[in-house]
């Protein structure tokens, strides 16, 4: 038999703290984020997980579960529709909880919950991609360094050469200046 949490509870009975959470995870799934206490988002976070994880399964006893708590049809077609193909290959994890700071009136610490957006398969198959890019552009730079060496030992020649012709050409209009002077 299902027994209440012990100690403190939010709104001060069992079936309020489960209408509360209820209203937060509704909340959660139609706005995508919300902000709440740490406490409350602490609380509601694994009763938003699993009804994503049952949404995923997508049957009709698993709709009829969540509907329980989703009374909201519009979200309750939202999670099932959206939210849980969005998750698909993600094996849980689906909110985040980040903390603000003191709430203003009374002090209370408050949180933001979330729904993660990263996609998991995404993440996961660009990985292995990226680290054999990084390897394959490795060893082609070696031998463009070796290339780019060896044009940059002929640039430098010619512009040696160049830069000596260009020195002898102005050397010798002043050094038939100072003859034409004599």
């Amino acid at each position: 038999m299902p027994k209440p949490t012990k100690g403190p509870r939010f709104g001060g009975s069992a079936a309020h703290q489960r209408l509360i959470l209820a209203n937060l995870a509704t909340a959660l799934f139609e706005h995508g984020r919300i902000t709440t206490t740490e406490a409350k988002a602490r609380r509601v976070r694994p009763l938003a997980e699993k009804l994503i994880t049952k949404a995923k399964k997508g049957d009709l006893h698993n709709r009829r579960l969540v509907a329980r708590t989703v009374r909201d049809k519009s979200v309750l077609h939202e999670l099932f529709t959206e939210i849980a193909p969005r998750f698909e290959n993600r094996p849980g994890g689906y909110t985040r909880i980040t903390k603000l700071g003191p709430r203003k009136g009374d002090a209370a610490p408050m949180a933001v919950i979330e729904l993660v957006q990263e996609q998991m398969s995404a993440s996961t198959a660009t990985a292995p991609a990226t680290a054999t890019a990084t390897q394959a552009p490795a060893e082609d730079e070696v031998t463009l360094t070796k290339t780019e060496a060896d044009d940059t030992e002929a640039t430098a020649k010619d512009e040696a050469a160049a830069e000596t012709a260009a020195e002898a050409d102005t050397e010798a209009p002043a050094e038939d200046k100072a003859e034409d002077d004599k």
